[in-house]
Parts: structure tokens; C-alpha cells; sequence
């Protein structure tokens, strides 16, 4: 491993391993999927022989209700890979029926003669006829295994298929007969028993898209629309629960008027009843889902829909939107007036946030929309509803959304926000804004500006997010000129350390990015003397070659922090074992250490890499780092596949002081605040309190050989400051948490769902008296964003009763 620093001196050691491996299976095996399959391949097309002109993958959902594809991916291997293989990759997009089909067109031969019928997504992957892996990812990031036994420890592989003489496959062995005439296909069922041989067999190509056509452009017949009213209601379906009570049944002939028309992504229209029923419980409003299919209708069409009664779960823990799947619908009139919106303020909206069942879920609780804030947006999902001049609490993403307050005097922060202050306090008035026209997105908008005036739409579910307003009527942005802040220069005798999450920063990026992080460490953060970053990646970030160093990268970093008028900051960190840090799989993140050498050394300590633990030796000169830079006890599971601390020992003005760099485990994994399980496990919570437990034991080492050794542990610890986490971190106030010492209004760096809260963290130890602490604000809060973190700068005294 390699201990890697600026300039052209290079430490280099040798260190053996042994590592225990845990045996895998001979073969991938994701769990077997009852939802979306691969259900046939066909790698043959436009090949001598072959009747089809392209190769093609079509996919199958084997569920009840339809199935989100949008985020995902198909990618494919050579049978038999190479050291210099990779996984090539065709993102979806839409969504699949229950019982559907999803077709990916790929790369056109010469040969053929039949086109595929129209593809509901395209690549331009060239497969084998013969032999190769296909595989259903959930994301797009490129799979990196190569064998059967990696791919099966690999969580995102949804569904795989090898067929020929494929390594990668599930079961005992690939599908065989697949050539330039024949596909790879499942049976009828549809069954998944993780065994490709058993599963699947060679046949005639019969690829088919969402609309049912085929390659000789034929469609199964639909059947014609309602022509009278059933004896159903929207409020019958929507019930007084989160569930409906119809769940899975037939309903025909379903009167509504529609409110609003989404045209693609999931497409589909919403309807609500004229005649509501009078229980505020019972929602009068309703997605009709029509697939890859744009509906034919128009808000204010009345209609009727017959189809079937689904609960559509976005997301893993969230609750489910109720809509009718496979309609059919017949037009009765246009123009009709719509139903009046439902007001949205802070009256009508409960300022209690769910009820509790005890981390169970909350599907069979009946609805209680004047008590419950997420039992009122239950009870109105599909309806039209209203709010006006609203404080923007979420700035515009890249996804045209932006959150908002309905309201204004919930938890605001001093800037315009809305914190979030507690598990139990999450913030009642809360929602998510997008439009339905495309013609007119949201604007863009920073925290604390007022989106003005009326804004209408329908109130929807997502599983990011949660309740949203799906907006047929915008209101307008009034600027609140939100400035991004600049904290004050150090002085002579203080010590500026700051910490900065950089953002999976790596060499390939566009220089603008690395321009806007410069200017936030040489004018925002006014040049501290050392600064702590987070996720600075490998020098060619996301390819995975082995790859582990950064030279390159902090060098374009430290050169554009000079170019911004910043000094020329060296740099220390300890390089990765390769793919051994979590992250971006071949980035090989990693916490790295800046600092100005015309105010601050490094004490330079043979002995760190990416295995060996550090330790405090107490020493006649006080006490000392082992080996510096070194990290704390990296084989320890609490660091298994996630970023290790980086300790490094400086001197100020004679003066030593110990800086950790920490970027914890992250809180993917958790339910989410507004799903169907309450109160939320927080299950990445565990990993974070175990690696908090070893920077305390650390720290307490430290402290025990010299109680007044000045320690700052700073970074990106993903965890608010009222977690367990943070608990675990001060144990025996060995540390202090400095975000305690702002303001309430004040304690945040990371916007997340229209929740101002804090993530990263500078935490002291009790030698450091009197620390003038700064979250610096010029990230989180604003549309155009070098990161989605703000960075942090603790400034520390040298004499005068401030440093002891």
C-alpha cells in the first residue's frame, strides 16, 4: 500500500494480509424475482441465417402490480470475459403491467429481413448469438463481477440469465441452444427458480413491447370501453385505510372527471368523482395507469374506466398508491368543471406527522386525516388540491422538483428552511413540487425564496419523497436573494481546520467543478490552514482498473484553489485497498488531508497504509501518532466495505494538534420517514454507532496519555446530532459536538427532502477551549450546488487561556 503526499517523495511498504473469506455459491443467484424477469434473449439478430435484424431483451413482470423500470438497467457480458471485459450497459425508462411484457431493442446485423416491433428502450450492445450473460440491475452503474460466485454477493442484480457457455449464470449451468435462429426464453409461468437451465429454453424469437405488439406487428385485440356506470365508486376503492379494500378485484365502468394527464415516465391519467361521499377519510381521487401508453384523454374529460384494482409500492418500505391497472375507459363528455381543490395551510394540514405501530406497519390503521398529516395526504391522494405563497424549503433539483412549506412558522432556520430537530419532529407541512407541463417546469428556486400566488395540482406518491403535488397550476418565484456566506480570515495565532465533502470528486471531472469547490475553500472558507475532505475518488474515478492513487486529482484541486487566490496546499492520505472502501464501485473513495506549509507541518511518521491500525504512544515528549498519516483499526467490521478514518498528527506555532478525517457509513438502507413502517427502523444506524465506538476508543487513547492533547474529529458522519451515533462519538466526553453551540435556527449543512439537518460534524476534544465554530453556507440551500453538503470551519486560539 502507499502513503501518498505532494511534492516527489514517495513512501512505499509492503504489507501481507490474510483475509477469511465466507465460501459463496458456484453460481449467481439473486433471490429469485415473483416481479420482473428477464424473460428472453436473443443475440442472433441481423446475423447470416436470422429472420430479425436486431438482437433483443425483453423483460416480463410476473407481479400483480406494475413494475417501475425507470432507474434500472440491462447489461451484458461476453460468455466467456476477459481480464479487459466489461459490462456494457442500455438504461429503461417506463414501467411494466402486471402480467407485460418490456422489450430493449439492441445492436442491428446485416442479415434480417423483420424488424422488432416498436422497443420500449434501446441499446447498442452487439451480443453474442451463442453465448453470453444478461443481467437486470437495479441502477446503471456498471456490474463489475466476473464470475457467477461475485455476481451472486452482488445486491443490485435483480434478475440474470447466461446462455451458451457462460461463466456468469444462474443455477448449475447456462440456458443452452441459443444461435442466430433461435432465443433463450421462459416458460408461460413466468417462473424464477435461480436456476437458467430449468428456467429457460431455446425457440423461435418472439420478442414482445409493452403494447402486446410483435415482430409481425400484430396486437391482441383490446377490449372496447365501459358504456354505462358500474356500481363502484373511486371512494369505495380508496377505502378508509391505506390499502383498498378492492385490492386485486375487477371494477367496471368507474365514474370521473380527469384532473390531470401525465405523458410520460409512468403514464397514466388521474380522475376523481363529482359526488364525493362526504367521509373525510375516503379518497375521491385515482391514478388510472396506462403503461408505456399515453392516455387519449384531456383534464376535463368525463370518463369511465373499468380494469383492475393495484397497489403500487414505489419503493422498498413506502407506502402504496392505489390506482387501476390495464384500463379501459370510454370518454362521456369534455369541458366539465373540476372538482374544487382541497386547501392546504396550516389549519387544514394536522401538525401531528403518523401514527406509530410500533415499527409494524400502518397499512391496516384506519385513516385519520384530522389528526395525521400523512392520514390527510392519504385520504387526498388523486385529488386536486391547493396552496398559496409558500417558502421554498428544497431548492430546485435536476429533476425539475423543488420542496415547499405549507407552513411558514414550522421549525424555520435562519435562512429560510425548515430544520429538522428531532426523530419525533418531522415536519408536518412539508411537500414536493413538479409540474405536469412540460411546456412550463418548475423554476428555479433556492431555500427561503416564496413561490407566490396559487399553486394547483393533483397530490400524488413516490418513493422519493413521498406525497407530492403533481402541478397543473404554478405559482411564481419571488427571490429572497439568498447569498452564499463567506466566514472570516484566521488570524495570525489561530488554527482554521475545516472539513468539505467534495462529492465523488476524481480527475475526469469537468473543470468547473473543480473551479466552484476551489473558490468555496479559498473565499467561502477563507484558506483554512488544513482542510479534511470527503470523497475525493481514484484518479480515474468509477473505472475499475485497480486504480487507487489521487495525485492527479488533488493536484487539479490544489491548482484551481490557487488559481482562486488560496495558497498551494499540500496533501497526505492513505490509498485504498482496492474496492475495499465502499462507494462508487472503482472509485476507491477516500479522506484526504490539505494543509497550508506556510502556516501549519505535517509530522511526517513512517508506518501508516491501508491495514495497519494507529496508535497513540505516550512518549517523554507527550504523546504521539505511530505512524502518521494512519488509520484507526481498519480491519475492524465496523469499517467492512466503508471509508477509514484518517488520523494525521500537525504542529501549530510548536504546538501539536491530532486531526481525524471521517466519512461514515451511509444511511442507504433506511426506511423512509414516509413509508409504511412506523416509527422507521434505521438499520445503517448500527454500522455508523460501531464506527463511532472506535474513533471514541481512539480518542480516549489519546487522551489517556495526555488528557490535554488537542484532538478535532471532523467529516461527513451521516447522522444527525441527536443520533445514537453522535452519543456513541462523545462517550465520556472524550469529544464535544460543536453543532450543539450554534443556535437552533442554525444547526444544519445538507437539505434532504425539505429538511434542513446536519450531517457533517467538527467535534473537539476537552484541551480545545473556546473554539469559534462556523457551518459555512454555500451548498445545500441553492439550486447550483459544487456539492450537496456545506462545508464547516472550527478556528482555534493559540495562547491567551484558549488553547491549555
Amino acid at each position: 500500500m502507499q502513503i501518498h503526499r505532494s511534492g516527489s517523495v514517495l513512501l512505499t511498504g509492503a504489507v501481507a494480509v490474510a483475509l477469511a473469506v465466507t465460501a459463496l455459491p458456484a453460481a449467481a443467484q439473486a433471490a429469485p424475482s415473483a416481479t420482473a424477469v428477464i424473460s428472453e434473449v436473443y443475440g442472433g439478430g441481423g446475423n447470416s441465417g436470422a429472420t430479425l435484424t436486431r438482437d433483443f431483451v425483453e423483460l416480463a413482470n410476473a407481479g400483480s402490480a406494475p413494475f417501475e423500470v425507470g432507474g434500472l438497467s440491462v447489461q451484458y457480458l461476453p460468455g466467456s470475459p476477459s481480464a479487459g471485459s466489461q459490462w456494457q450497459v442500455s438504461e429503461l425508462s417506463g414501467s411494466i403491467a402486471p402480467g407485460g411484457r418490456y422489450l430493449v431493442a439492441q445492436a442491428a446485423g446485416t442479415g434480417g429481413t423483420v424488424a422488432l416491433p416498436t422497443a420500449d428502450a434501446t441499446g447498442t450492445v452487439a451480443m453474442a448469438a451463442g453465448s453470453g450473460t444478461v443481467a437486470l440491475v437495479s441502477g446503471t452503474a456498471p456490474l463489475t463481477c466476473k464470475s457467477a460466485a461475485d455476481c451472486a454477493a452482488d445486491t443490485r442484480i435483480v434478475d440474470l440469465v447466461g446462455y451458451g457457455s457462460a461463466v456468469v449464470r444462474e443455477g448449475g449451468g447456462p440456458v443452452s441452444g441459443a444461435s442466430a435462429t433461435a432465443s433463450v426464453a421462459r416458460a408461460a409461468s413466468l417462473a424464477d427458480t435461480d436456476d437458467n437451465a430449468a428456467d429457460l429454453a431455446a425457440g423461435a424469437p418472439t420478442p414482445v413491447n409493452t403494447k402486446g405488439e410483435t415482430s409481425g406487428g400484430g396486437q391482441e385485440p383490446e377490449e372496447p370501453g365501459p358504456t354505462e356506470p358500474g356500481d363502484v365508486r373511486i371512494h369505495d376503492i380508496q377505502g378508509t385505510t391505506r390499502v383498498s379494500p378492492l385490492d386485486g378485484t375487477s371494477v367496471t365502468g368507474v365514474p370521473g372527471v380527469v384532473t390531470g394527464v401525465r405523458a410520460s415516465g409512468s403514464r397514466g391519467f388521474w380522475i376523481q368523482d363529482t359526488a364525493p361521499d362526504g367521509d373525510p377519510r375516503t379518497g375521491e381521487g385515482l391514478f388510472v395507469y396506462t403503461g408505456s401508453t399515453a392516455p387519449a384523454v384531456k383534464v376535463g374529460d368525463a370518463v369511465l374506466v373499468s380494469g383492475k384494482v393495484a397497489e403500487y409500492y414505489p419503493g422498498t418500505g413506502t407506502q402504496s398508491l392505489t390506482q387501476i391497472t390495464a384500463p379501459r375507459f370510454t370518454v362521456l363528455s369534455s369541458g366539465n368543471a373540476l372538482p374544487a381543490p382541497v386547501v392546504l395551510d396550516a389549519r387544514s394540514v394536522p401538525g401531528r406527522y403518523v401514527p406509530s405501530a410500533d415499527g409494524g406497519t400502518i397499512d391496516a390503521l384506519p385513516l385519520a386525516p384530522s389528526r395525521y398529516a400523512l392520514d390527510l395526504y392519504e385520504a387526498l391522494e388523486g385529488s386536486r388540491v391547493e396552496f398559496a405563497d409558500t417558502r421554498v424549503t428544497g431548492a430546485t433539483t435536476a429533476y425539475d422538483e423543488i420542496w415547499v412549506t405549507v407552513k411558514p412558522r414550522e421549525n424555520p432556520t435562519r435562512r429560510g428552511g425548515t430544520l429538522y430537530a428531532s426523530y419525533e419532529d418531522r415536519n408536518t407541512g412539508r411537500l414536493k413540487v413538479m409540474s405536469l407541463d412540460p411546456a412550463r417546469p418548475v423554476p428555479t428556486a433556492n431555500v427561503g425564496d416564496v413561490l407566490k400566488g396559487r399553486t394547483t395540482g393533483v397530490l400524488d406518491y413516490a418513493s422519493y419523497g413521498g406525497y407530492n403535488v403533481q402541478a397543473t397550476e404554478l405559482g411564481t418565484v419571488v427571490d429572497k436573494k439568498l447569498r452564499r456566506e463567506v466566514t472570516r480570515k484566521q488570524k495570525k495565532d489561530e488554527l482554521a481546520v475545516a472539513t468539505y465533502n467534495v462529492e465523488n470528486l476524481d480527475a475526469g471531472d469537468d473543470q468547473a467543478k473543480f473551479d466552484t469547490l476551489a473558490e468555496g475553500v479559498a473565499v467561502n472558507l477563507s484558506s483554512p490552514d488544513i482542510v479534511s475532505l470527503e470523497e475525493i475518488q481514484d484518479d480515474n474515478g468509477a473505472v475499475n482498473d485497480g486504480t487507487t492513487g489521487s495525485e492527479v486529482t488533488l493536484k487539479r484541486f490544489t491548482d484551481a484553489i490557487v488559481a482562486k487566490g488560496g495558497p498551494r496546499y499540500a496533501w497526505r492520505y492513505i490509498a485504498p485497498e482496492n474496492n475495499k472502501d465502499g462507494g462508487e464501485p472503482g472509485g476507491n473513495i477516500r479522506n484526504v488531508f490539505l494543509f497550508n506549509p506556510q502556516r501549519v507541518s505535517f509530522t511526517d511518521r513512517a508506518g501508516g497504509d491501508a491495514t495497519t491500525p494507529v496508535r497513540a504512544v505516550d512518549t517523554w515528549k507527550g504523546v504521539e501518532l505511530s505512524a502518521s498519516p494512519g488509520r484507526i483499526n481498519p480491519a475492524s467490521p465496523a469499517w467492512a466495505d466503508s471509508r477509514k478514518p484518517l488520523v494525521g498528527e500537525f504542529v501549530f506555532r510548536g504546538k501539536p494538534v491530532f486531526v481525524i478525517g471521517n466519512h461514515f457509513a451511509s444511511k442507504g438502507g433506511d426506511q423512509p420517514l414516509h413509508g409504511r413502517y412506523q416509527e422507521p427502523t434505521r438499520s445503517s444506524e448500527t454500522k455508523r454507532i460501531q464506527q463511532a465506538a472506535e474513533v471514541n476508543t481512539f480518542v480516549t487513547a489519546l487522551l489517556k496519555a495526555d488528557r490535554s492533547a488537542k484532538v478535532v474529529a471532523l467529516g461527513d458522519f451521516n447522522d444527525f446530532e441527536f443520533s445514537p451515533t453522535m452519543k456513541a462519538l462523545t462517550k465520556g466526553r472524550a469529544l464535544k459536538a460543536l453543532i450543539t453551540t450554534l443556535p437552533t435556527s442554525e444547526r444544519y449543512s445538507y437539505v434532504f427532502d425539505g429538511n434542513s439537518q446536519t450531517l457533517d460534524h467538527i467535534l473537539t476534544s476537552p484541551g480545545i477551549r473556546r473554539p469559534d465554530y462556523d457551518v459555512v453556507h454555500i451548498n445545500a440551500e441553492f439550486a447550483d450546488q459544487a456539492s450537496d453538503h456545506d462545508p464547516q470551519v472550527v478556528r482555534v486560539k493559540v495562547g491567551g487561556g484558549f488553547w491549555h
